[in-house]
C-alpha cells in the first residue's frame, strides 16, 4: 500500500483527541509507576523461594535454587495459625460491630434533627486529627482500672482491641456513611412509610440496599485498618492474642533473620485482603465516590 492510499484510508484524528506526546507520556509514567509497584512484590515473591543462605548473600533477580520449603516452615517457626486466627477474628468482629453501630448513628444523623447534633457531627470528625499514639496511654489506664475494678479482662484480649480498633473505624465510617444517606433521597423513606414501613424498617427495605457501596467501602476500611494495624495491637496483646502484624517479628531472632519466612508470611497473609480488594472492588469504587442513587 503506497504512503498515498494509506494517508486516504487512515481514520482522521479528532480535533479533541490529546496529543500524541502527552499519550506517550503517559504511558511512559505509567509504565514507571507499574514497574515502582511490582518490584517490591518481585523481591518478595523470589526470596521466599529462596533458601535462606541465597536470601542473606547477594541478590540474584533469577533465584538459583528454587524451593517451597520456607512456605512449610512459616507454620512451624511461630504459631503463625494462631495469629492467622486472632487477626480474623479480631478484624472480622470491629469490621461488623463498626458497620453495624455506623449505619444506625449515620441514618439518625442524615434523617432526624436533634439538639447537639452539630456538637456529635463536629466531634466525630475532630477525632481524626489526632494521632493515634495519643490515645494509648489513657486506653492503656482505662483497660487495666477496668480490670483491677471489675475483673473483665480487656487488656491483653482480643475484646479490649476489638473496642480500641472501633475507637478507630467508628469515627470515619460515621461521617462517610453519613454522606451517603444525605445523598439518598427523602422521598424514599416516605415512599416506604406510606407501604407501612417504620423508621427501623425504611433502614433496613430501602436505605441499606441504596448505600450498599457505601457499606461496603466503610468495611473494608474498617477491616483493613485492623488488619494491618502494629502500634496498638503491640501494646494491647500477649502471647496467645498476638496479631499476625506484630507475630511476623518472631521470624527474627537473637541469632538470625528468616528472611525468606518473613517474605512467605507477608505473602500469606496478604492473601485475605487481596481477594476481598478484588471481590468487592466495584462496590468500594462506588461507595468511595459516595453520590449513587439507585
Amino acid at each position: 500500500m503506497s504512503d498515498a492510499t494509506r494517508a486516504r484510508t487512515a481514520r482522521p484524528r479528532s480535533p479533541m483527541a490529546p496529543p500524541r506526546s502527552f499519550l506517550w507520556t503517559r504511558r511512559i509514567v505509567l509504565a514507571l509507576l507499574t514497574g515502582f509497584v511490582l518490584l517490591p512484590v518481585y523481591v518478595m515473591v523470589s526470596s521466599s523461594l529462596k533458601p535462606l543462605e541465597d536470601v542473606t548473600g547477594r541478590f540474584e533477580w533469577i533465584p538459583s535454587t528454587v524451593t517451597l520449603r520456607p512456605y512449610a516452615d512459616i507454620w512451624e517457626t511461630i504459631p503463625l495459625a494462631d495469629y492467622f486466627a486472632n487477626s480474623i477474628v479480631v478484624a472480622g468482629a470491629a469490621t461488623v460491630l463498626s458497620v453495624a453501630v455506623a449505619v444506625f448513628a449515620a441514618y439518625a444523623v442524615s434523617r432526624y434533627s436533634f439538639r447537639g447534633k452539630r456538637v456529635f457531627t463536629v466531634t466525630v470528625l475532630s477525632t481524626q486529627m489526632f494521632p493515634g499514639i495519643l490515645f494509648l496511654l489513657p486506653l492503656f489506664l482505662i483497660y487495666v482500672n477496668i480490670g483491677n475494678a471489675t475483673g473483665l479482662a480487656l487488656f491483653g484480649s482480643r475484646e479490649g482491641l476489638i473496642l480500641t480498633y472501633l475507637t478507630f473505624s467508628l469515627p470515619f465510617s460515621i461521617w462517610m456513611l453519613t454522606g451517603y444517606f444525605d445523598a439518598i433521597p427523602r422521598e424514599l423513606d416516605e415512599a416506604a412509610k406510606v407501604d407501612g414501613c417504620g423508621p427501623i424498617g425504611a433502614l433496613f427495605r430501602v436505605i441499606v440496599p441504596a448505600a450498599r457501596p457505601g457499606i461496603v467501602a466503610v468495611a473494608v476500611y474498617a477491616f483493613m485498618t485492623a488488619w494491618g494495624e502494629v502500634l496498638f495491637a503491640s501494646v494491647m496483646t500477649d502471647d496467645t492474642t498476638r496479631t499476625l502484624a506484630v507475630g511476623l517479628q518472631g521470624y527474627s531472632t537473637q541469632n538470625d533473620v528468616y528472611w525468606n519466612q518473613v517474605m512467605a508470611a507477608s505473602l500469606v497473609v496478604s492473601v485475605p485482603v487481596v481477594v476481598g480488594f478484588l471481590l468487592l472492588q466495584r462496590y468500594l469504587v462506588a461507595g468511595l465516590t459516595a453520590g449513587a442513587v439507585k
